[in-house]
């Protein structure tokens, strides 16, 4: 039996998700610190964002955000945030070269990547430079700043030594910063603050040092274990969705899928019935929000219930907060220590990425 604090893990024995020493052994790169210091980083980001160079860009009639990975979910979270208020079309691109439609007058393309050599972003810049567009890029070094700034382009250079992924807060902030300066969006200084506020309350009741028995991200990692999670969020929260399953995959070193609403519904609910056998050994969470779009809230009920009718497992998170920013942010970071838990109760080390490294060194022969 499963008691409050052990959690069974892979070789048929219990890790105790209250033992922070193991979680040291276990986590020499210290990825806990990363996702209990994210407020700090978000806050030293926008901060930075507000007062780094914008150069001579001017008459945004488009954005166009190309990144991958770590670098590109701060697109996404920024783009569902700023949408609906935007003065301009935003999207986010994840690949080589850049729509033909980047070569339209006004196009700002902000080409993201945490280490400055991501191909698919250099590529990105490239192509930028080519088509005539405005560039801005946002980096630790590299090769992208090396190119960018030798165009004449703003480099908005930060210090981050950790994963791609562990910059999110980077990633996003300075983000918008880019967005409040250039006034494409109303200026959220006051939302910001509280989303720090929100997050860094929140945190309390789901921090290492606080017992399974009263941590409900402990609680999550342990209904994950064993199981294929599915995240599905709508509206502010579907970024949040993916950012869970990239956690997961990451960190935990375990299988996961993210699926949208009301897209969801219109596919992904037909398939509930087969096969019957491995139905059990799901978990599906719905993240929910107040500040998502009153159709959306009723569907993350109705596709629940569905589910739990066809077998399977479900829970559902509801964002803290009271506004779209703060409902996102508190999500995404009871997301990461999520996934952090299952981690170490899968007794992995979340920091290294082989798997990727390899593929890396794969395709560069």
């Amino acid at each position: 039996m499963v008691t409050q604090t052990n959690l069974p893990h892979r070789f048929g024995g219990f890790m105790n998700l209250d033992d922070t020493r193991r979680f040291e052994e276990l986590d020499p790169g210290q990825m806990l610190n990363e996702i209990d210091q994210l407020p700090d980083q978000l806050e030293t980001a926008w901060e930075l964002g507000r007062h780094f160079p914008l150069g001579e860009i001017s008459g945004v009639q488009q954005v166009i955000l190309a990144g991958m990975g770590g670098s590109a979910i701060g697109a996404d979270l920024l783009a569902a945030y700023a949408l609906p208020m935007a003065s301009v079309p935003v999207i986010v691109w994840r690949d080589y070269d850049l729509p033909a439609f980047a070569a339209k007058p006004g196009t700002l393309v902000v080409v993201s990547s945490h280490s400055g050599n991501t191909e698919e972003s250099l590529s990105a810049l490239e192509a930028a430079r080519d088509c005539g567009a405005q560039v801005l890029a946002i980096t630790t070094g590299g090769r992208l700043a090396q190119a960018a700034g030798a165009k004449g382009a703003p480099v908005w250079q930060f210090e981050h030594p950790g994963q791609p992924r562990a910059a999110v807060g980077f990633a996003y902030g300075l983000l918008l910063a880019v967005f409040t300066r250039l006034g494409l969006i109303p200026d959220p200084e006051d939302e910001f603050i509280g989303t720090l506020a929100v997050m860094r309350s929140q945190q309390e009741g789901i921090r290492a040092n606080v017992p399974v028995v009263n941590n409900p991200a402990k609680r999550m990692a342990g209904q994950f274990m064993g199981r294929w999670p599915t995240i599905l969020g709508a509206d502010i929260l579907e970024p949040v969705a993916r950012r869970w399953r990239t956690q997961i995959a990451e960190l935990a070193k375990a299988v996961a899928q993210f699926e949208a609403l009301p897209e969801a519904d219109h596919n992904m609910v037909a398939g509930v019935m087969n096969p019957e056998q491995l139905l059990g050994s799901t978990m599906v969470v719905f993240l929910r929000g107040t500040t998502c779009h009153p159709r959306n809230q009723r569907r993350a009920d109705a596709t629940r219930q569905v589910m739990m009718l066809e077998g399977f497992n479900t829970d559902a998170i509801e964002a803290v907060g009271e506004t779209r920013m703060a409902q996102q942010w508190s999500a995404l970071h009871f997301g990461d220590y999520t996934a952090y838990y299952l981690a170490m109760a899968y007794e992995v080390d979340p920091t290294p990425v082989e798997a990727i490294e390899d593929l890396k060194r794969r395709l560069a022969t």
